[in-house]
């Protein structure tokens, strides 16, 4: 379970590290791609497999498939961590996220996104605006 936020800082090669408590859940590996309003989302090995599976078997003829597997399967990169629990995320996708030299690691459960500081803030901003909005969808969930 990826949980948690965590600011950490991308070297000059393009090399970021994992938080130390994602690093046993991506032991097999780990694929980076593009996510929804421009940030990375990284999954582990297995969780991604499933998840190419399901994309997989939706119906090729409509154009929202063919949207989401370009999005999610054209840029994708499958990586290990080095030795210092280290992932290098390719130009192209550093590029699409707006990545400098620091990145926010976000813990969604089964997957977690990297941001660039400022969409971050954007988008806590945002969780703000719509608390109320949150609040109704626990109460669905009659929680």
């Amino acid at each position: 379970m990826f949980l948690g936020e965590y600011e950490h800082t991308i070297d000059d090669k393009g090399r970021l590290a994992i938080p130390a408590r994602f690093r046993d859940a991506l032991s097999e590996g780990v694929v980076i791609t593009r996510g929804f309003d421009r940030c990375l989302m990284g999954f582990p090995r297995g969780v991604w497999e499933e998840l190419a599976r399901q994309v997989s078997s939706l119906p090729i003829g409509s154009e929202e498939t063919r949207q989401l597997q370009r999005m999610l399967f054209s840029g994708a990169a499958d990586m290990s961590l080095d030795r210092q629990g280290r992932i290098l995320i390719p130009q192209n996708l550093r590029e699409f996220a707006e990545l400098g030299d620091q990145a926010v690691i976000a813990g969604l459960n089964r997957h977690f996104e990297i941001w660039s500081p400022r969409r971050w803030q954007n988008v806590l901003s945002a969780m703000d605006a719509n608390a109320s909005l949150f609040a109704q969808k626990l109460a669905e969930l009659r929680f």
